[in-house]
């Protein structure tokens, strides 16, 4: 990627499934994210969040299943937007067994403990896709630069 191109470049992070990793990856893909100067603060704000909420799951899932794999974050800057890929060896679930929520700004969200991250990853990203195989879980969450 030359000095001024913002549209192509990837990262590969490969972690321990531990709590005190969680904040490195927040960390390095926000710093990815901001190489392009059209992403705005906000958005790369929301672009850390929905990453954080992301390997939480996974790691919550290596830890209640003692998996001892590592967890993989891909962060793709490509034309037109940021994909982040979290891959995990765990079990996976169904995006769609999830209740639907009211909305982040309704006080009644209050009364909900699970379901809340996926969510918020949902609401935060602009496009979140789950794969569940025989070999763990992919999630994939797209931020459209042109909404930047």
């Amino acid at each position: 990627m030359s000095r001024n191109d913002y549209s192509s470049g990837m990262v590969e992070l490969r972690i321990p499934a531990k709590a005190e990793y969680i904040q490195l990856v927040r960390t390095v893909i926000g710093e990815v994210a901001s190489i392009n100067p059209n992403l705005n603060l906000g958005r790369i704000a929301d672009l850390r969040l929905a990453v954080s909420e992301a390997v939480t799951n996974a790691y919550r899932e290596h830890t209640r299943q003692n998996i001892e794999d590592q967890i993989v974050i891909r962060c793709d800057l490509t034309e037109g937007k940021i994909e982040i890929e979290i891959n995990d060896q765990g079990a996976g679930f169904n995006p769609d067994q999830i209740p639907s929520l009211p909305d982040s700004k309704d006080p009644n969200r209050l009364n909900y403990e699970s379901g809340v991250g996926f969510s918020l990853i949902q609401e935060l990203s602009d496009e979140t896709v789950v794969e569940v195989g025989k070999h763990g879980t992919k999630v994939r969450l797209i931020f459209n630069l042109n909404d930047a």
